[in-house]
């Protein structure tokens, strides 16, 4: 277990909402989505969160605008635990996964920049014309 596993989680769930840029509702979204979970809560219930869970909930950010559904973010996230795994193959099995998904966001990453071309194209003509 590393000193990061044993972190002691700290943030509430508003501290980690605005440090990511999303919205309660946004990470209670995500959270019911299974994506991620609080790492504890406060005597009262207030969810607690470590520094890890806002790096995944990054991540998982990062995905969104790249057309990826929250089915695929869970496979995503899944075989980037199993990196951790003791089987040497489920981190094999993990790494290929992660492949397929790097080559599929490089894929979309193009795309965008052919649509965002076009779109800055379009912006130029209305400018010219205005």
């Amino acid at each position: 277990m590393s000193v990061r596993d044993r972190e002691v989680p700290a943030l509430h769930i508003g501290d980690v909402a605005e440090r990511v840029g999303l919205s309660l509702r946004t990470v209670r979204y995500y959270e019911e989505q299974g994506l991620f979970a609080p790492a504890g809560r406060t005597e009262g219930g207030f969810r607690l969160y470590t520094e890890d869970q806002v790096e995944r909930l990054l991540l998982i950010k990062q995905m969104k605008p790249l057309g990826f559904t929250v089915a695929q973010m869970c496979e995503l996230l899944a075989a980037r635990d199993a990196l951790g795994d003791a089987d040497p193959e489920v981190r094999t099995a993990a790494r290929e996964r992660l492949d397929t998904f790097a080559a599929d966001a490089a894929k979309r990453c193009a795309e965008l920049r052919t649509e965002l071309a076009r779109a800055e194209e379009f912006a130029a003509r209305l400018a010219q014309h205005a």
